[in-house]
């Protein structure tokens, strides 16, 4: 029977705080309190994939070192949300005294922010009266969407997106350690890709390496279904010159050839109207338009259609100085 490949992700998840990649002054507060062992309640919010989920198990695994599992409830919320949820599992696991000499035990709500109204008024009870036996963890993309007495309960971190050097380092510790061929070209096609998002840029380095060994600008983009920065940028520089069949023949490559759906053309349009050479008081107009476009193929609109007159706007604005 063929083993399963690891997933990377987990296989390079850092196992100590001090492990963690870009989050340099997170870490060190955090490193404060495990060593104090005077945890309060956490809530970590900021964008996927910079390091909240693992930044809470490296907590439990460093307070409870071996007996980190008996001493941790993971739930996802975005499963599990509803009330009935913090009324059964979490209320009866924080009923539980802690095994180990540390006096409370952990429970990690990840995708906190999905929570309904009313689970969330129920945790928020749940969280005082077991103050003495467990904390809580909770981790979320959108902290506006804690309530406020929950917020006002729990110390704040926030996460920010990872640097291109971050990512970078990290992409060639795994290339060391898978024994890759890792092109420049290819770590600047990753940064692009992820954006910030290091499981992302990790995720997309196995699946390119999957198809051999050496990795290159191609594969990136190949394994992604994503155009080139340069191609979406050329598309654009054609539309803004008045050359509408020019560009909407680049638009069709994109959407037929590459396979890219009507909101992915709108982000990629959105990341690269910022490198255009082209006054600021231009680039502001075109944003305004892509605005206006986004919303209508979020309401259904034919995505052809409507990108197509997108070219056709961006055409019609001169530039200005």
């Amino acid at each position: 029977m063929v083993e399963a490949e690891e997933i990377w992700v987990e296989k390079y998840r850092p196992q100590k705080l001090s492990e963690i990649v870009g989050q340099q002054e997170i870490v060190s507060r955090l490193q404060a309190f495990v060593t104090k062992k005077t945890l309060p309640h956490l809530l970590f919010a900021g964008p996927a994939g910079t390091g909240k989920t693992t930044a809470a198990l490296c907590i439990v695994r460093e307070l409870f070192d071996e007996g980190w599992r008996q001493n941790l409830l993971e739930l996802n919320a975005s499963d599990e949300r509803g009330i009935d949820t913090i009324r059964t599992k979490v209320k009866d696991y924080a009923r539980t005294k802690p095994i180990r000499d540390v006096p409370y035990k952990i429970i990690l709500l990840d995708e906190s922010d999905a929570l309904t109204s009313d689970a969330q008024h129920a945790l928020r009870r749940t969280m005082e009266m077991f103050a003495h036996s467990t904390r809580f963890i909770l981790d979320c993309n959108f902290s506006s969407r804690i309530i406020e007495p929950i917020q006002s309960r729990c110390a704040i971190f926030r996460f920010r997106r990872l640097s291109a050097k971050e990512i970078e380092h990290m992409l060639k510790r795994i290339a060391h350690g898978e024994k890759l061929t890792l092109t420049p070209d290819a770590i600047k096609a990753i940064i692009y890709v992820s954006d910030g998002d290091m499981r992302r840029a990790i995720n997309v380095l196995q699946t390119a390496a999957a198809l051999e060994k050496k990795v290159d600008e191609k594969s990136i983009y190949d394994v992604n279904a994503i155009a080139k920065p340069e191609e979406v940028r050329r598309m654009l520089e054609l539309a803004v010159a008045g050359k509408f069949d020019d560009a909407r023949n680049k638009l069709h490559e994109l959407l037929i050839d590459k396979g890219l759906a009507g909101e992915d053309v709108l982000e990629q349009v959105h990341r690269e109207i910022f490198n255009l050479k082209l006054p600021e008081r231009t680039k502001v107009e075109l944003v305004d338009k892509l605005g206006e476009f986004s919303f209508r193929l979020v309401q259904g609109a034919n995505e052809r259609i409507q990108l197509e007159a997108m070219l056709a706007h961006f055409g019609l604005i001169k530039p200005k100085s």
